[in-house]
């Protein structure tokens, strides 16, 4: 296990488009790059969920990593997402990420036939053989149909020599205990499910792991801080004030809703890809005044 860590507010930019096209937009990545380093990140994390990592294809994968190191110039760390089917498309990628100049990679294992513990654990091992880079492993079950239990995800850290993190986003805070405890605190791990930040970091985690940072401002780091720094009144108002933006975006889908969110914002990232479809009318309506109700708070 290696000494890479992050802690803070790890962010998730959009890949955005322009309109009705599937043409990356540079302009507007790098503004929304720049609003969420000035917001406060720690790190920026594209191709993520909220990125759309998993449906672009190899060309915008590539142009999209060359880019967002570009914009970022080296000012926080960045952490590139990897979703993919089969170990030699995550290889692929894991390698371009460290030719490219990334810090570490984000690996989630996605799942068509139901993967065992000891095929999980084979991706894990040949991505690390492969490049050099730490592994953030991440477990969404969700959204990747495979869910790694705290115990084996700790075993991936203490076995396989550059996965060193763990982004936990089952929503279930017993399993940032279990890693807490497990682990004997020597773990970084990182919380990557929005509504349940606050208990996260009471839990132990470094990090939070999220694509609201710059979009509603900087209450995400406000947020962050106000704990570190033991004001939990503070940070259990900043919590509140939060919550009910943080939750539609979840349950509505990150890539759909962030998008609309930037769109109220007045910063055109265009539609996600197909087949993902935007939102109502109705609920753009509900995501207006959540971000609106937000955002009123932060003055």
């Amino acid at each position: 296990m290696n000494n890479f860590k992050i802690e803070g507010i790890v962010a998730y930019p959009v890949t955005p488009f322009f309109e009705n096209s599937s043409q990356i937009n540079d302009e507007v990545l790098k503004q929304v790059i720049d609003l969420q380093i000035s917001s406060g990140a720690n790190a920026i994390a594209p191709l993520g969920s909220a990125g759309e990592g998993a449906y672009l294809d190899d060309m915008q994968w590539n142009h999209l990593v060359d880019k967002t190191l570009e914009y970022v110039a080296g000012r926080v760390p960045i952490i590139i997402g990897i979703a993919e089917l089969t170990t030699r498309a995550a290889v692929r990628k894991a390698q371009y990420a460290q030719a490219a100049g990334a810090h570490a990679i984000m690996v989630s294992p996605f799942s068509y036939q139901k993967l065992t513990e000891p095929e999980i654990f084979q991706h894990y091992q040949t991505i690390s053989n492969s490049s050099a880079l730490p592994i953030m492993a991440y477990n969404n079950p969700s959204v990747c149909g495979v869910d790694m239990s705290s115990q084996f995800l700790v075993e991936m850290v203490t076995q396989i020599e550059h996965v060193s993190m763990i982004k936990e986003s089952s929503g279930d805070i017993h399993r940032m205990h279990d890693i807490e405890y497990l682990s004997n605190g020597t773990i970084p791990f990182y919380n990557g499910c929005n509504y349940i930040v606050l208990d996260a970091l009471k839990a132990g985690a470094q990090g939070w792991c999220t694509a609201a940072l710059g979009l509603i401002d900087d209450l995400p780091k406000r947020l962050f801080n106000s704990y570190r720094q033991g004001l939990f009144e503070q940070a259990e108002t900043l919590f509140k004030q939060q919550l009910p933006f943080l939750k539609f975006i979840v349950k509505n889908g990150l890539a759909v809703t962030v998008k609309a969110a930037y769109e109220l914002r007045n910063i055109s990232v265009g539609y996600a890809q197909p087949p993902l479809l935007p939102l109502t009318e109705d609920m753009q309506k509900q995501l207006k005044d959540l971000l609106s109700m937000t955002l009123l708070t932060n003055t």
